[in-house]
């Protein structure tokens, strides 16, 4: 089979360095093969450090200083020959800054330019500060996430920052790339977390518009209600995972696990789930993972071990699909999603604030004597 290049090989985009959702909306497109040359302060961002060199892999780095009117030139010299540009300002700082949609698309009218906040451009939250947490508060994922009678669980900032903001806004990104390419022109992507999490949230309204969800956590098929679907301790203290949602794969876990006979048929009734529940847990309880492990291997039963991130990359099933790959000694996830006939991209480490900034700037068309007077002046670093 010819190996073809990457799904997004020739395409430029421009990042606008900030926390969380943008750079892993960045970090996918990488991955995907897009070039994608961030932006950063001179210096760096101090927010940007801690958890985020592995979301910053496999970039190009110019520091540019915004707060000037000759960095924002740099930015919209960077526009002319991309095919898109994100930031994940609040509403109104890029235009302050001279680099906002009006600005860069004067400049490339087939600009896709994508705009990465929490509660969206509009609205009269627009210009609050927030969170994840925040964000999927206001959606009603954060409400639906944890046990009965117990608070609300934060599923860490998946849901807000990485799920409903910057796969979101590295979708629109594509839809606006693919729209310009197809002649539509340039266009404007407003990624707001919480509209993406409540997109990811769509099944439960279905389900609640279906009369088949009760807004008391912990009481529905897939948030924890049915003991069928829950984690459970083992006796080594670890846990194990149990999805045996349809009947065939329940009966297996009944064969494998040698539960009473009247678990098989009657597992769906709600009013005996807490007698059910305590079975299966004392079953499981009586095996370690590892036992669990072996007795499950190659049955259709819906288990999985919960393993902790130290132990991923090592299990089996990651080591023969090469879930995870180790850059610099840094553990991490491989580029995703794959493409048939397209070998995986292989990730770069993150490199410095500035660390590209003479080659970025030459590569756009500016000349020796300006990349040297815009580093003496203190505009652009250069870690070189």
């Amino acid at each position: 089979m010819t190996t073809a290049a990457a799904p997004l090989d020739g395409v430029r985009v421009i990042e606008l360095a900030g926390i969380g959702p943008g750079p892993f909306a960045g970090m996918l497109l990488a991955d995907m093969g897009a070039e994608v040359i961030t932006v950063d302060r001179p210096g760096g961002n101090p927010w940007a450090v801690a958890g985020h060199d592995i979301l910053f892999r496999s970039r190009r780095h110019v520091a540019v200083d915004l707060k000037r009117p000759e960095g924002a030139e740099v930015v919209r010299r960077l526009c002319v020959g991309a095919d898109g540009l994100f930031e994940t300002f609040r509403p109104g700082v890029a235009e302050r800054l001279g680099v906002g949609p009006q600005d860069c698309l004067a400049v490339n009218s087939d600009l896709v330019y994508g705009r990465m906040t929490g509660w969206g451009q509009t609205g009269p939250l627009a210009s609050t500060p927030g969170h994840d947490i925040n964000y999927i508060a206001l959606t009603g994922a954060l409400h639906a996430i944890g046990r009965a009678g117990q608070a609300p669980v934060a599923p860490l900032n998946l849901v807000g920052d990485f799920g409903g903001g910057g796969t979101f806004l590295a979708l629109g990104m594509l839809a606006g790339i693919v729209s310009a390419r197809a002649g539509g022109g340039g266009r404007v992507v407003d990624a707001a977390m919480i509209d993406g999490a409540s997109a990811l949230m769509s099944m439960f309204h279905s389900y609640r518009a279906e009369g088949d969800y009760t807004e008391e956590r912990g009481t529905n098929l897939l948030d924890t209600g049915s003991f069928f679907y829950d984690v459970y301790p083992t006796r080594d203290g670890k846990w194990v995972s149990i999805g045996a949602i349809e009947d065939q794969f329940w009966i297996e876990l009944c064969d494998v696990l040698d539960l009473p006979e009247s678990m098989r048929t009657g597992h769906r009734d709600p009013e005996r789930f807490d007698e059910y529940r305590k079975v299966l847990a004392d079953r499981i309880a009586e095996h370690s993972r590892d036992e669990l492990d072996r007795l499950f291997a190659g049955r259709n039963t819906c288990y999985a071990p919960v393993l902790a991130l130290s132990e991923t990359a090592d299990h089996p099933h990651h080591i023969e699909r090469g879930t995870f790959v180790s850059i610099d000694g840094a553990v991490q996830p491989a580029p995703a999603p794959r493409f048939d006939g397209v070998a995986p991209t292989q990730p770069r480490s993150r490199r410095s604030p500035g660390a590209d900034s003479e080659d970025i700037l030459a590569d756009v068309g500016f000349s020796d004597s300006e990349i040297g007077r815009l580093c003496d002046s203190g505009v652009v670093a250069s870690t070189n």
